[in-house]
């Protein structure tokens, strides 16, 4: 199957090539509004309905009628003068709210340009009611409701929209204005982010690009594959989105852009194995065909990109067995992406290196010849496999050092952006100086009738008035019923921040005990909000854990098993990427937790790293190990072996690595991915430096051709090569 795809793709190229840009450029048009389909904006719809935030977001749904879409921005409204507002000032207020609850809002004409028309229009008008006023009146809250998620582009837009229009009424009015919530805070760190984020980005492509100009001194082998990989991401990406579409499957909004740079790392580093391994054939063969030495090279190297990317797909489909939905709809997703990218390596890859030959090292006019004398992967592959008792050892000791970092580590489930020196953030502090913090997030119990009899604010008297005296609660609102009085709800507003573990603690813990205690008979109670739903969210992700690694891990072993042939190969590889993963967190913990001072790592680190860092480590252990054992097959001594395979794949691996990790870089400049950054640009670097091309040959060189225990059939025939090189021959 795989000679078959890169053979006709070699023989065909530009038939390939053809196909590949039509599909690509037709799908960058379609798959944002394909993606806007398929997407859904609260954490809580991810949640199966036993959990109680999710079942209280059920009521809210169908008995209050709650748009399950929308983001709700808190906007601060007090006199410019700093006086106490007066009836005529809250007259005005009102008065100025009513108006632009009728404008309808459009996107900024400052996003306009060539891309605009990839943006869905969130063009929308918003839902404006009054919350309440200050004690000391100093200001007067309202509530605005936007639809759609924070981190869409659009809703972004049509959001400074609405805060600039409304600044210059209010502004008019002698008012100032003061915006807050998760919206609000996302878009004010984007904005002071904005010229890093395009700095940074730059920066990080023109490394990568610099980078490849550098290995192979060719300005076409460099552009290439950024240009291929784009091309097969449009596709990859339409793919994910049509999928979705045709199984009812819904995306986290997030979800398109990680695809992305999943698809930029792994899809380079498929073609740099490509091209490495290209090179060096032309080097060694010069007099043959440049087309026919594409053909043999594409299908050598095919099997362990295939190889490389069912790990990844099989980790990924795990995640399908989460219980969490964010997961569960992830996995298969970003699975998708990666089968598409597997079958362009096989395919759009290959073509390009038969159309453009040897010009694909243009212009250099040294790249195609045999390098003089020993270069640092040969000197590498000879001091690894010399002292490979030494190498293994400090190997170890680096990745148990970092892995110590694991102990005390803690999970923060606080949302990204939370703690941030923004406008917003200002805005929630001066509000927390007046009123409980949690005015502009509350946590909300929903309450509904399930013995027929309607429902009324005396019936419900009791369990308000346990929940006004919860300790962390700061005020709770009047209890509001339904028009048919099948359901109420009561808004509390707790004293801590809604996005601190405080409020996650006091919704799960007090708030849920007091609702089991106090709720009346005849009806049923479920505890709402962002610090339930988060509080609901680590429950999932807690059990989900103990059921995705186990059989990720079991599938990638399997797969190495069925690649190598070999039972002890792939427990090696497999422990090495493990103890990668411990190091990598371990890492992240001591940085962030304990030199950082933050409350924890994020909940989900472990999981994508364990996701990433295993699956894409074991990319490069994949590689090394299948060159290994083409070694072995030839005479010579084992050692011997794996020093060719160090000496032949390092620069490959460590170019791949050093461009992922630039990839993953990148995340940085988005705000909340800080740790996601660090972590997985130090694993990839760790498992592409230390473990692939370090530990792992160390081991082969201690173990020689024990290693493919039980001896698969090359390795017999390279142990047979290697005694007929003895004197006596088989003696």
């Amino acid at each position: 199957m795989i000679r078959a795809l890169t053979g006709y793709s070699t023989k065909h190229p530009w038939k390939v090539i053809a196909l590949w840009a039509v599909l690509g450029v037709a799908l960058s048009a379609l798959t944002p509004t394909l993606f806007d389909r398929v997407t859904q904006n609260q954490a809580g719809d991810f949640l199966p309905r036993g959990y109680d935030s999710a079942a209280a977001l059920h009521i809210a749904k169908e008995r209050f009628g709650v748009n399950p879409d929308a983001t709700t921005v808190t906007v601060l409204v007090a006199r410019s003068d700093g006086k106490a507002l007066t009836a005529a000032d809250q007259q005005r207020v009102e008065a100025e709210a009513a108006k632009l609850a009728k404008h309808r809002v459009t996107m900024p004409r400052e996003d306009d340009g060539p891309q605009q028309f990839l943006i869905p229009d969130r063009s929308q008008t918003p839902r404006i009611a009054p919350a309440m006023t200050a004690p000391d009146r100093s200001f007067h809250l309202l509530t605005v409701e936007l639809v759609g998620n924070r981190a869409d582009k659009g809703v972004q837009g049509v959001y400074r929209t609405f805060r600039d229009a409304a600044k210059t009424r209010f502004a008019e009015a002698g008012m100032r204005t003061g915006f807050t919530g998760a919206l609000a805070d996302t878009v004010d760190t984007v904005d002071s982010r904005k010229l890093v984020t395009t700095v940074g980005s730059g920066i990080i492509m023109g490394l990568i690009i610099l980078l490849n100009v550098l290995v192979f001194r060719s300005v076409l082998a460099a552009l290439l594959p950024l240009l291929a990989v784009a091309l097969i991401g449009f596709v990859a990406a339409g793919a994910v989105a049509g999928a979705a579409m045709l199984t009812g499957l819904k995306l986290d909004a997030s979800t398109p852009g990680l695809i992305n740079v999943v698809l930029l790392g792994i899809g380079i580093d498929y073609l740099l194995f490509l091209l490495f391994r290209y090179r060096e054939h032309l080097r060694a063969r010069p007099e043959q065909p440049a087309r026919e030495a594409a053909a043999q090279v594409s299908a050598r190297v095919g099997g362990a990109i295939t190889s490389a990317a069912l790990t990844i797909v099989a980790a990924f489909a795990t995640l399908g067995l989460a219980t969490f939905g964010q997961f569960r709809s992830m996995g298969p997703a970003i699975a998708v992406a990666v089968l598409v990218m597997m079958i362009g390596s096989l395919t759009l890859l290959p073509a390009l290196l038969a159309a453009a030959g040897r010009k694909m090292f243009w212009p250099s006019r040294t790249a195609l010849r045999p390098e003089p004398g020993e270069g640092r992967a040969a000197r590498l592959g000879e001091l690894v496999t010399r002292r490979p008792l030494t190498m293994l050892a400090a190997s170890f000791a680096l990745l148990a050092a970092l892995a110590a970092g694991l102990i005390g580590i803690h999970m923060d489930y606080g949302q990204a952006g939370s703690g941030a020196q923004t406008p917003a953030a200002a805005t929630a502090a001066e509000i927390s100086r007046t009123l409980p913090a949690g005015v502009s997030d509350p946590t909300t119990v929903y309450v509904a009738a399930q013995d027929g009899r309607a429902l009324t604010a005396d019936r419900l008297d009791g369990l308000a008035r346990a929940l006004t005296e919860v300790k962390g609660v700061g005020q709770a609102a009047p209890t509001v019923l339904n028009k048919d009085r099948s359901a109420a709800r009561i808004d509390l507003y707790p004293t801590a921040d809604p996005q601190s573990r405080q409020a996650r603690d006091l919704a799960s813990g007090p708030i849920r005990a007091t609702v089991a205690e106090h709720n009346p008979a005849g009806v049923t109670a479920h505890v709402g909000g962002t610090p339930a739903i988060v509080a609901d969210i680590s429950t999932a992700v807690d059990h989900d854990l103990t059921i995705v690694f186990p059989v990720a891990a079991a599938l990638i072993a399997l797969i190495l098993l069925l690649l190598l042939r070999s039972l002890l190969a792939p427990l090696i590889l497999m422990l090495s990427v493990g103890l990668g993963f411990a190091a990598t967190l371990g890492a992240a913990t001591l940085l962030f937790q304990h030199v950082l001072g933050e409350p924890g790592v994020s909940f989900t680190l472990p999981l994508v790293l364990f996701l990433f860092v295993v699956a894409l480590g074991t990319d490069y252990n994949i590689l090394i190990a299948d060159r290994i054992r083409e070694e072995m097959r030839r005479s010579g001594t084992a050692r011997a072996a794996v020093a060719r395979a160090v000496r032949h794949t390092t620069p490959a691996i460590a170019t791949a690595g050093l461009v992922l990790a630039a990839s993953f870089a990148g995340l940085v400049t988005s705000p909340g991915n800080e740790q996601i950054a660090f972590a997985m640009t130090l694993g990839i670097l760790l498992s592409a430096l230390v473990v692939s091309l370090v530990l792992v040959p160390a081991l082969a060189a201690l173990l020689g051709r024990a290693v493919w225990w039980p001896l698969s059939t090359e390795a017999r025939a390279g142990d047979r090569s290697a005694r007929n090189q003895l004197p006596g021959g088989n003696r």
